[in-house]
């Protein structure tokens, strides 16, 4: 058996150590975290804002981008990823949900959410049910769908003739890194940990106020209490790096944006709260209950004060004091007992609570007429505002402020 000569010996080596491009190893780095960003936009942009909750429409240059460069970094299917998705919002936290940590396991989600994604993949009628009118053209039928895993098999090809044997790892990190942010960062902590700016129905939450990581979806709580809203940030104070994106593709006329997030109008204060008062309610809901949160807590932060004051205990409300301004049936049993204590020893709390659950009845009840529900809103207003709870009158008296 014939050695192959020097020269070309050398140049395997060469090549197997460098790659074509030869460059410096931070170089690479910074290719990796390139490539790994796009496919999150691509994930952000068009597989969930644009496909699966149709919040925007994109124009065919960056929608087909997107397609191709999922192809390549995810080897994912259109139409499953969106049926897998639009099932989770349908179902969350429910035995039918792909993937909630709240019926799995936070450890199930985090560490296999990739795999739970491959089983729920393969049920069918999930994907006839959920994954309606998703691309069904030429090249997704014959390659994007038909050999989704070539797509990857070609960035690796690619990556190793770019930078060598440093391209498998390059490429192991591009197919790790939907599988451990979104199927097990998202999917798993965003229904398991953070903050809740919105009281949604589901577990949600907001991972941090910043999305750039993941491309605007670390703002999930936001996302699953408006999630046909094409932007995830609702506070002056988080950001969306998705959003940003589209906005800039706007400008160019490369997407339509459908629908943000309601904001709330507020006018000159009615002397009573009326039908008009009631559709503003209806209709920014989770906005009206985040500002009596806001005076919960500030209430809460009142009687603790006075507790310290008179060197009380105040570890009771301490406990409790996350769980006032919660739908009771999000408050976990092992806070119940210290919820029940700071109510009975907190009067003013109390009447908050109490107030908090028939104000949401307005909108959860179906058996009265639109006349009835305005007057009932009305009298809770008229309540509130002769409770002798500066909270409570001050919430009422911007409530009647509000528009549709």
């Amino acid at each position: 058996m014939l050695l192959p000569d020097s020269a070309v010996l050398s140049a395997a080596i060469d090549w197997l150590g460098h790659g074509l491009w030869d460059i410096a190893w931070w170089k690479i780095v910074l290719y990796t975290l390139v490539t790994t960003h796009i496919t999150i936009a691509g994930v952000t942009i068009f597989l969930h804002r644009t496909q699966t909750h149709r919040a925007m429409d994109l124009g065919p240059i960056p929608s087909h981008f997107f397609r191709f460069w999922l192809w390549l970094g995810t080897g994912m299917v259109t139409k499953e990823w969106v049926a897998i998705h639009r099932k989770h919002h349908a179902k969350c936290e429910t035995e039918e949900d792909p993937h909630s940590p709240q019926v799995k396991g936070i450890d199930e989600v985090m560490w296999r959410g990739a795999e739970l994604y491959r089983k729920e993949s393969k049920n069918k009628e999930t994907i006839e049910r959920f994954g309606h009118g998703t691309p069904d053209d030429w090249i997704e039928r014959n390659l994007y769908s038909r050999f989704s895993w070539q797509g990857v098999g070609l960035m690796l090809v690619l990556n190793l003739a770019l930078f060598g044997a440093a391209g498998a790892a390059v490429w192991a990190v591009q197919m790790l890194w939907i599988p451990f942010w979104a199927a097990g960062v998202v999917n798993g902590i965003g229904h398991y940990w953070g903050y809740r700016n919105f009281e949604a129905a589901d577990a949600s939450t907001n991972l941090i106020p910043w999305g750039i990581i993941i491309g605007g979806e670390e703002l999930h709580n936001n996302h699953h209490t408006y999630p046909t809203s094409a932007k995830f940030s609702v506070k002056k104070y988080e950001f969306d790096i998705g959003w940003v994106y589209i906005s800039l593709m706007q400008k160019i006329g490369w997407a339509k944006v459908k629908k943000l997030p309601p904001k709330l109008q507020m006018g000159d204060v009615k002397p009573v709260a009326d039908e008009k008062t009631l559709e503003a309610l209806i209709a920014n809901r989770y906005e009206v209950m985040a500002g009596y949160a806001r005076e919960m807590r500030r209430t809460t932060r009142h009687e603790l004060e006075a507790l310290k004051a008179k060197g009380a205990d105040l570890s009771v409300l301490k406990a409790a004091k996350r769980w006032l301004h919660r739908d009771d049936d999000k408050v976990p049993a092992a806070a119940r007992t210290h919820l029940v204590q700071a109510r009975e020893a907190h009067p003013v709390l109390d009447k908050m609570v109490t107030m908090r659950e028939e104000l949401r009845q307005l909108w959860l009840n179906t058996s009265h007429s639109r006349e009835q529900l305005a007057s009932d809103l009305a009298a809770w207003c008229r309540r509130a505002e002769e409770s002798g709870i500066a909270g409570l009158r001050e919430f009422s008296t911007r409530l009647r402020a509000a528009r549709a």
